[in-house]
């Protein structure tokens, strides 16, 4: 018996092979005609009159096993028409099929077009994407950005694993590493800093309309600047299909400490609600008192709105021809209110400054963008994009409290600063993909940037405040303490990319063994900055009235500058300062992407540049003017290995080798004084090399899922640092501050579907988490920064952190989705945010670093379409409304140095469909 059995169980083994082997294949590539022939993911392919059926993978291709025979073989796709073709299959052999799909006799009113683009906005898709490709990505699709509510970049690529955005500004740390080892594009071209204090622009003024999705680039590859270590953000813009749309939408918001001061939200006069202004210097300020603004701050009502228009058409020319526009306009605005304790203390914990600061803020969003996309046939395809983003913050601090310079028993010191800063960005973009051959593909690129970047009229005063009998009276240590300050920024940015693309092997018949790109790329930036402040020297008899602090109009005016009750006076006259950058790099590039066997795909990229960096001045440190010019050839290879461990797992490497540069600001020797410090350039400042590490294990059980673990490794020479330098101040520069620094950690991401009830209407509720884990270090060595530059710097410890890092970072979130039969339907998201204690700067003269304490953020979103064409949004920001705290490690324990909380923000809109 057991002798029969063994023989039927071999049997049915041997039967089964000989079935499996005698089995044929159908397979080939669906593109899309509607999207230039470009590759048409999800499609449905099925045998007819059986159950025997495939999807399309990102790059359109398919693959199904069948018994020799004659069959018919459906292809099909949402809103095209379906095609059916003959078959005949035999055995051990591969049939190739390759269909064109096409909206055929349908209209475009009648049917949603769903093409390949459309797609790469779905989660399901980048992921697919994600999958299959060889580079390490990750990606955020404008389907993951509308369900999380996500409004801006900067708070979409902070969703994304080992990403933290630092608290109080813009600034966007990847793996522990902050703005000057990141980059920023867009369409693959890079786009300039809005902000002369920064390397990257702000990436919060880049609403998510005109996004369609983000990739965060963590591994170098070789058609990235060299330039990078943390990571590049590609913003890829909203590229329309369809036959035509109009949406206008309206919202409003609000914040609660806002609201908390509605009687009492004063901002200074001047600037304007739209964010737009034309003043600047005045005529003759040295001669009279003509400054055009008011001192006296004006009272507002705390409460903003959003408004929005997108709309998009299509339009066929010829044949093949087809031409496709989109445009989009918002604006938005926010009010703010902080309150807390600001101070800086010694080495022993007595007080130098201590204030109660007080700090209001409005804040705008102008956003336009047209972008039109022209194929002219099936090989050839050019678009231009418009971008124009002009964001404004206006701001009025107020501080309350002492400053050891300022020695006053019976009273305390009061600071008022008005600060107004508007940024404008204008990008313009020319791309084009042309097919030239079956094998040969070439793109390019180029685009015209500018940004200017204004500070008009910030306006300080320094008071005292007597307590006993509740009066005011200027205060006056230094002939600064009193001023009036403009500043200009403008820049100017050519950019040009040009790549061919050869294909190795058949891609038709499914055998294609991978590409060659080779290419070049140039980049070739001009800075000039000026900046002039007014001082206003006060006299005895000046410094003895009793003032009132919200009608500093009755000092400040010409009757008592004609008097001589103060006196006006700044830096050489009316000649500004003044620094220039200009920055020009040429690149050329190739990297080979190569299957070496069915499993192993590689890609081999090398990068050579060329870097001339030129940086001039005229200050008040430097009346006489200086130069400085660095030039640097870079030899920058990179390596990416995939190894597929099946279906769904893939592991990968990668190795590269980078450099970060030193920005403008910090090599020109110009200082911007700010209430609590001083900054000054450092013209000695010298690039870094970075040589970067990732593995990374990956599996995909669903479509929409994801679990992956990476680890990965930055060992970073002549590390560039912000520190405190031995000055009569205490000004802050910035140096390399030691021989080597390294970064390490592990990062973790997951994404599942726990329930997906209907199959044919959305109704499932997912779970998304990544976090990060990571050690960062560096060595401090003071006497190389005596001997590389004319600075000293005396930082308490030999070794630190790196600034911006945080231990671990987390985020996670909860969202159901629903839908019914009448296009309605609800997404309900809920997210939180975490990120672990934070160096925010270095220690020095004996005392310890300054430390963000770890905090936590909760939002809400709930997104409800009542029916096809209106769409009501509701959302909640920073609900735990937790306590942000800096403090400074002394021997003796903690001391806090600063403290706020930033309110929960509410917000309602509305949006309607034409």
């Amino acid at each position: 018996m057991k002798f029969n059995l063994r023989f039927l169980i071999i049997a049915l083994f041997i039967c089964t092979i000989s079935v499996a082997q005698n089995k044929g294949t159908i397979s080939g590539v669906l593109t899309d005609k509607e999207t230039n022939n470009e590759a048409l993911p999800f499609a449905n392919i099925l045998i007819k009159g059986t159950n025997i059926s495939a999807n399309t993978d990102i790059d359109g291709k398919y693959s199904l096993s069948v018994n020799p025979g004659n069959y018919t073989v459906i292809f099909s796709f949402v809103g095209y028409e379906s095609v059916e073709k003959p078959v005949t299959v035999k055995a051990n052999e591969t049939v190739t099929v390759n269909q064109v799909l096409s909206a055929g006799g349908y209209t475009l009113k009648d049917v949603v077009v769903k093409s390949s683009t459309v797609n790469r906005q779905k989660e399901s898709a980048l992921l697919l994407e994600q999958k299959n490709a060889v580079d390490i990505k990750q990606t955020i699709g404008a389907q993951e950005l509308s369900r999380k509510g996500v409004g801006d970049v900067a708070a979409a690529v902070v969703k994304t694993a080992g990403v933290s955005k630092q608290e109080g500004n813009n600034n966007i740390f990847v793996r522990g590493l902050g703005d000057r080892y990141n980059s920023t594009s867009m369409n693959g071209l890079p786009i300039p800093s809005n902000d002369p204090e920064r390397k990257n622009i702000a990436l919060d003024i880049f609403s998510t309309d005109i996004v369609e999705y983000i990739s965060i680039d963590k591994v170098y590859s070789s058609r990235i600047y060299g330039d990078f270590a943390g990571g590049n953000v590609d913003i890829i813009s909203k590229d329309y299909r369809g036959d035509g749309m109009l949406e206008i939408s309206l919202g409003s918001k609000a914040n609660t400490n806002a609201l908390g001061q509605a009687n009492n939200f004063m901002l200074q006069q001047g600037p304007n609600k739209s964010g737009f202004v034309s003043y600047g210097v005045p005529n003759d300020p040295l001669s009279g008192f003509n400054f055009e603004n008011s001192l006296n701050p004006v009272k507002e009502a705390p409460f903003a709105g959003e408004f929005g228009i997108k709309a998009g058409k299509t339009f066929r020319i010829g044949e093949e021809g087809k031409i496709a526009l989109f445009g989009t306009a918002s604006f938005n605005s926010g009010y703010e209110f902080r309150e807390g304790l600001t101070r800086s203390v010694s080495a022993q914990a007595a007080e130098q400054k201590s204030y109660l600061q007080q700090k209001y803020s409005y804040n705008t969003n102008t956003t336009g963008m047209f972008n039109a996309n022209y194929r002219i046939n099936s090989n050839h395809k050019i678009g231009y994009n418009l971008l124009y983003v002009n964001s404004s913050d206006q701001v009025r601090d107020t501080y309350l409290g002492s400053d050891r310079d300022y020695d006053n028993a019976d009273a305390d010191l009061y600071i008022q600063r008005g600060t107004f800063t508007q940024n404008s960005v204008f990008i313009n973009q020319l791309l084009g993909n042309h097919k030239l051959t079956d094998k040969i593909d070439f793109n390019w690129g180029a685009s015209y940037n500018t940004v200017e970047g204004n500070m008009p009229d910030r306006i300080q005063n320094m008071l005292f405040h007597y307590r006993d009998n509740d009066y005011y009276s200027l205060a006056q240590a230094t002939i600064t303490d009193n001023q009036r300050y403009f500043q200009n920024l403008k820049e100017d940015e050519i950019a040009a990319n040009m790549a061919f693309t050869y294909k190795l092997g058949d891609s038709k018949n499914g055998d294609s063994k991978g590409k060659i790109v080779a290419g070049y790329n140039g980049k070739f930036k001009k800075r000039d900055f000026e900046a002039i402040q007014f001082n206003f020297r006060i006299t005895e008899a000046g410094l003895q009235e009793r003032l009132d602090p919200n009608n500093l109009d009755a000092f400040f005016n010409q009757q008592n500058y004609a008097n001589g009750t103060f006196s006006i006076s700044s830096f050489a006259g009316m000649t500004p300062q003044t620094y220039s950058g200009n920055q020009d790099i040429h690149a050329g590039f190739a990297n080979l992407e190569y299957k070496l066997t069915d499993k192993l795909s590689s890609v081999f990229g090398i990068r050579y540049e060329n870097i001339t960096q030129t940086v001039e001045w005229r200050t008040q440190f430097d009346a006489g003017g200086g130069i400085n010019t660095f030039e640097r050839n870079e030899f920058l290879p990179s390596l990416v290995l995939k190894y597929e461990l099946n279906e769904k797992q893939n592991l990968r490497l990668a190795a590269s080798k980078t450099y970060t540069l030193p920005q403008f600001k910090e090599r020109a020797l110009f200082v911007y004084e700010d209430v609590m410090e001083s900054k000054i350039g450092n013209p000695y400042l010298y690039p870094s090399q970075n040589y970067n590490l990732d593995i990374k294990w990956e599996m995909f059980p669903k479509s929409e899922e994801l679990f992956s673990v990476t680890a990965f490794g930055k060992y970073i020479l002549d590390p560039i640092n912000e520190v405190i330098i031995a000055s009569a101040s205490n000004d802050i520069s910035w140096v390399n501050i030691g021989d080597t620094g390294y970064a390490y950690g592990i990062e973790l991401e997951a994404r599942k579907n726990i329930f997906d009830l209907d199959e044919n209407l959305t109704n499932k509720l997912s779970f998304g988490f990544n976090a990060s884990l990571m050690k960062t270090h560096q060595d401090i060595d003071r006497q190389k920064v005596i001997d590389e530059t004319d600075l000293n710097i005396n930082l308490t410890d030999s070794s630190s952190g790196f600034t911006g890092a945080s231990d671990m970072i987390l985020n996670t979130d909860l969202s159901y989705a629903k839908n019914w039969k009448n296009d309605a339907g609800i997404i309900a998201t809920l997210s939180y945010n975490h990120y672990s204690d934070k160096l925010y700067a270095i220690g020095s003269q004996e005392k310890g670093n300054l430390v963000d304490k770890a905090m936590g953020s909760l939002d809400f979103v709930f997104k409800t379409k009542l029916n096809k064409k209106l769409g009501i949004d509701l959302g909640a920001r920073n609900i735990l409304n937790p306590e942000f705290k800096r403090v400074q490690e002394n021997a003796g324990g903690d001391v806090l140095v600063l403290n706020y909380k930033k309110g929960v923000t509410f917000g309602l809109g509305m949006n309607y469909q034409f």
